[in-house]
């Protein structure tokens, strides 16, 4: 289970970081109707994570900003290396 903090209607979609008590930060373009920033954050999650969309289910917080998503398939290691890599490879494209 990972606790996610998501900023809808963004600009630029992709991976932030990491809020102050642990949660990931992702920015979806995706407005928050219908449903459809909780797919963005699916899709994105899928992607970054290197697996099938239906494999990554928010679980909490269908309308919060704040949820829960599972990711079905992966160890926690494996999710938090998965993680990791891809914050390092958006910060290097950001020149950060």
């Amino acid at each position: 289970m990972l606790p996610v903090r998501v900023q809808p209607g963004a600009r630029k979609e992709g991976l932030v970081g990491f809020t102050d008590d642990g949660a990931l930060r992702l920015k979806v373009a995706a407005p928050p109707e219908g449903g459809r920033a909780n797919q963005a954050v699916v899709e994105l999650l899928a992607g970054l994570l290197k697996v099938k969309r239906r494999q990554v289910v928010v679980v909490r917080g269908m309308t919060s900003r704040s949820k829960w998503v599972r990711v079905d398939g992966l160890d926690e290691p494996t999710v938090n290396h998965r993680l990791a890599a891809a914050l390092s490879a958006a910060k290097g494209r950001n020149g950060q």
